[in-house]
């Protein structure tokens, strides 16, 4: 048997590198938008307008000559005069721009003085220096008054998440302990809303608000979340239901209400799920463009960032570096708060999903 499992190892090890391997390559193939958003955020607009740049944050190589810092080429040194036998190429400060021919000096040696090369300046390549530029990220918070937009948006996804966690975990909370006439139908029937197209009440829900006067406020996107929904309910009721019903009755032998059996027994236990809709909620609103586009177009001073970069990107669709560190603030928050989070959120999504 010892022989046997020796024989098999290497398989193991093999079978064991190929599919690490695979989920690497998966893993980056995944990542590469991201990491594109980040490389062109480090990007100088100069550099985004170099026909062959490279993909990576960087800057034309540059050399001091006459106290002026110029940009330096690659240049051929057999094509030079007095270098004839030199079959290597070397970074050359270029002085005066040909067709054919070149003037160029070279700044470790500028003794030798200008001197010229049979080739074209527009067919030479330029060494590039990684070189990462970060005022793409101060043109961004002026130019569309980031902090602003960070605080109508943290407001927004802050008091929404309030409202989801106070609503659902009350209608979870009796669908998982209260015994009543039609509560299994009551819970279908709450279920069945998951299938109702969110436009199609667009227009009732948009003219009820109008009436009231609440268009152009903050209200519409707010209180509805202290009504709960359905999705959150089902999450939390398939959590809720995990813990024992006989921990309910310890408590109230021990002369605990309804309430404090939920604050008190419930809620503690429920951490991972209430987490895991903590960050359901908090990416959803960071990332609604719709509500607040429909609700708010006439109060430009409380729109959150998700209305206001596709505004941004269309006034600087031709910099594409500002709208990638545009998109990469916007996206720092959530991504963190996603990181810190992680492991609640998992064990939430996978303990909810176990039936009783």
């Amino acid at each position: 048997m010892k022989a046997l499992s020796r024989r098999r190892h290497p398989r193991e090890t093999a079978k064991t590198f190929t599919v690490t391997g695979f989920a690497l390559i998966l893993l980056f193939m995944f990542l590469s938008p991201f990491f594109y958003m980040i490389s062109t955020a480090l990007k100088t607009p100069q550099q985004m307008s170099v026909l062959g740049a490279p993909l990576w944050p960087a800057r034309a190589a540059i050399a001091e000559y006459n106290g002026v810092e110029m940009e330096t080429y690659s240049v051929p040194m057999n094509t030079c005069v007095g270098s004839e036998n030199d079959n290597g190429s070397k970074g050359l400060v270029l002085v005066k721009k040909g067709l054919r021919e070149s003037t160029f000096a070279d700044p470790d040696d500028l003794g030798r003085g200008e001197f010229a090369c049979a080739v074209s300046w527009r067919a030479l390549e330029r060494p590039w220096q990684f070189a990462p530029y970060w005022g793409n990220f101060s043109t961004v918070w002026e130019t569309i008054n980031f902090p602003r937009l960070m605080y109508n948006t943290t407001m927004y996804a802050v008091l929404s998440t309030i409202g989801v966690l106070m609503s659902c975990t009350v209608v979870a909370y009796g669908f998982s302990r209260f015994d009543f006439p039609g509560r299994d139908f009551l819970f279908l029937v709450l279920i069945s809303t998951l299938f109702l197209p969110a436009f199609v009440t667009v227009i009732p829900t948009y003219t009820f608000f109008q009436k009231i006067g609440w268009v152009g406020t903050w209200l519409p996107l707010i209180v509805p979340t202290f009504f709960a929904n359905a999705f959150d309910v089902f999450l939390l009721r398939q959590y809720f239901m995990t813990i024992p019903r006989e921990m309910d009755e310890a408590a109230m032998i021990d002369g605990a209400s309804r309430f404090r059996i939920l604050w008190s027994v419930i809620l503690p236990q429920s951490f991972p799920a209430l987490l895991a809709i903590t960050v359901f909620h908090i990416v959803y609103a960071w990332n609604d463009y719709f509500g607040p586009l429909i609700y708010l177009s006439t109060a430009r001073d409380k729109w959150p960032i998700s209305v206001a970069l596709p505004l941004f990107n269309g006034i600087y669709g031709s910099n594409p570096e500002l709208i990638q560190a545009a998109s990469l603030m916007a996206l720092v928050v959530p991504l963190i708060l996603f990181i810190l989070a992680q492991r609640f959120f998992v064990q939430g999504l996978v303990v909810t999903g176990v039936d009783k």
